[in-house]
């Protein structure tokens, strides 16, 4: 079912151009207002049940996350749900909110990520069919701690986080420690987006204070942070009656399956900066399994990890691969999230799924990142693209 086209659909897009024959619709802009309030689409392109899908999902806790999906959960949701199918992949799953989605709309999800703590998240929110943290557990968690450790005091005193802060993640972790299964990634998960939630602009390649803005979330301990981000976790458990599974690999290493629904986010290269997600997210990438086989580089001001390479993040290596993920892929539905302000352009992407594709529809929508509220912020508006490829 095609989503309706609105008044204007017919204009070119602002960056790129859609090849002669793609079938080109623009949607409504990005929802401003809360997930849990988004209305059914009147009239026959409605799905049932969506409604209670992008709420559902609404309610996925929050990582500020670069190039996060969050807000375009309700066009995600509409395109699922119109191909159907019973498993999915999400290849690239970053912060879990789409692999979320993809349980909510009934499929059995393999959620992966090359980073390890995406993969954690989905551990404890996608493949979890049940088990949430008891308020003992986050009362232990919170209280005393079980040993004397004092790695993160000792390796980051000064740099993110008050000594009493960094005190608290050795504490947590000395319990954590002793948990297993899917406590052990929901006390995982809720920590790195405590530590998320605390940082400015959830990233860790400032130090100090230079982006405080006042918000709440960088006044509140993260003793109090994990506490609050525990019950986040927990009140988005549930059972689907579908299985999934969390991996943690390159792309190109995944085992071969036919899935019916791939979704492919995967990190663009962009025209300027860059898009490391390790220089960014190291923080939480070596709290989520307590640095152990994660060593920091002593000799950087951050004490980040070192960069792992990937092609996606070069302009002359993106465009293969890409074609390489596409074709490893070619046998499922592909919905494909492309952004604007990225390399390459929108007419490369759906050439490169009509190399294997004979049917290829571009949804537009209208995004602007929320990646800060600093001027530089500005250049996140774009234009979000779904391919939708079968």
């Amino acid at each position: 079912m095609p989503l309706p086209v609105i008044p204007g659909a017919d204009r070119a897009p602002t960056h790129g151009m859609i090849r002669a024959g793609a079938r080109m619709a623009c949607v409504a802009p990005v929802l401003r207002q809360p997930l849990t309030a988004v209305p059914e689409v009147p009239g026959p392109s409605a799905v049932p049940g969506l409604p209670a899908m992008v709420r559902r999902a609404g309610l996925f806790p929050r990582l500020r996350y670069m190039g996060s999906k969050y807000r375009l959960i309700p066009h995600l949701a509409r395109a699922f749900t119109e191909l159907g199918g019973v498993t999915a992949l999400d290849a690239f799953s970053g912060s879990g909110v789409v692999s979320y989605l993809l349980k909510t709309c009934g499929y059995q999800v393999t959620a992966n990520d090359f980073l390890a703590f995406p993969a954690i998240i989905a551990q404890a929110a996608v493949v979890n069919q049940d088990v949430t943290l008891s308020a003992g557990d986050i009362a232990r968690i919170c209280g005393p701690p079980a040993d004397d450790r004092d790695f993160i005091r000792r390796t980051f005193a000064g740099i993110y986080f008050t000594e009493t802060d960094l005190c608290f993640l050795d504490s947590a972790w000395s319990h954590i420690d002793r948990m297993d299964g899917h406590k052990h990634a929901l006390a995982i998960s809720a920590l790195v987006l405590s530590a998320a939630r605390r940082q400015p602009r959830g990233v860790f390649t400032v130090t100090g204070l230079r982006y405080d803005d006042g918000r709440r979330d960088l006044r509140l301990p993260l003793r109090d942070h994990f506490a609050e981000r525990a019950a986040e976790y927990n009140r988005v458990v549930f059972d689907s009656g579908q299985p999934c599974a969390a991996a943690s690999s390159d792309v190109f290493d995944l085992a071969p399956a036919r899935y019916d629904v791939v979704y492919l986010d995967p990190p663009y290269a962009p025209p300027r900066d860059d898009n490391c997600y390790i220089k960014r997210y190291h923080f939480l990438e070596g709290l989520s399994v307590y640095w152990r086989g994660q060593a920091p580089l002593e000799n950087t001001r951050t004490k980040k990890l070192p960069k792992r390479y990937t092609p996606f993040s070069y302009a002359r290596t993106v465009t293969g691969a890409l074609r390489r993920t596409i074709r490893q892929f070619a046998g499922s539905a592909l919905v494909l999230s492309y952004s604007s302000n990225a390399v390459p352009d929108t007419a490369t992407i759906e050439g490169l799924l009509r190399e294997v594709k004979g049917h290829v529809e571009v949804r537009a929508v209208d995004h602007t990142y929320a990646f800060g509220t600093h001027q530089a912020a500005r250049r996140r508006a774009a234009r979000e693209y779904l391919f939708i490829a079968t």
